[in-house]
C-alpha cells in the first residue's frame, strides 16, 4: 500500500504559515540557549570537510546552480534581496567596520618603494599584498 502524502502545494502552504509566525520562538531559541554554538560548530570541522569533499566530488554544487537556473536567482535577488539588502547592510556597519580596520591600519603603515616607470611597480603591489596577507594569515 504507497503511503498517503498531502499534496506538496499544502504542505508548503502550512509550512510558510507556521515559519512566518514563529519569529518569536526563533529568537528565544538562540538567546536563550546554553550550549555555545562556536565551539560545537568547530568541533564539527571534521564533518563539514567530509560533507563538502563528497558534495565537491558529486559536482553538487554546479548542479545545483544549473538546476535552479540564472531566471530563479534573478528573481529571488530582485524580490528578497532588494528588501533585504539595505537593513542587512545597516545592521552590519559595526561589524564591518571592526572588520575591515586591521586591514586599512596594515596598508596605512606600508611604505612603498619608489615609483619607477610604467611596468616597473610591482614591487609596490606586492607590498600591499604582504601587508594584507600577514593580517589575514599572520605571515
Amino acid at each position: 500500500m504507497p503511503i498517503a502524502m498531502k499534496d506538496p502545494g499544502t504542505v508548503a502552504a502550512k509550512w510558510s504559515k507556521r515559519a512566518q509566525a514563529a519569529g518569536a520562538d526563533y529568537s528565544s531559541g538562540v538567546t536563550s540557549t546554553t550550549k555555545d554554538q562556536a565551539a560545537l560548530a568547530a568541533a564539527a570541522a571534521p564533518l563539514w570537510a567530509s560533507a563538502t569533499a563528497d558534495a565537491a566530488s558529486r559536482n553538487a554544487f554546479a548542479k545545483g546552480v544549473t538546476a535552479a537556473g540564472t531566471a530563479k536567482w534573478q528573481a529571488r535577488a530582485s524580490s528578497l534581496g532588494t528588501q533585504r539588502y539595505p537593513s542587512g547592510v545597516a545592521a552590519s556597519s559595526a561589524a564591518y567596520q571592526s572588520g575591515v580596520a586591521p586591514y586599512f591600519t596594515a596598508i596605512s603603515s606600508v611604505t612603498l618603494p619608489p615609483r619607477g616607470m610604467k611596468g616597473t611597480n610591482a614591487a609596490r603591489n606586492q607590498a600591499v599584498v604582504d601587508a594584507l596577507r600577514k593580517v589575514k594569515f599572520g605571515q
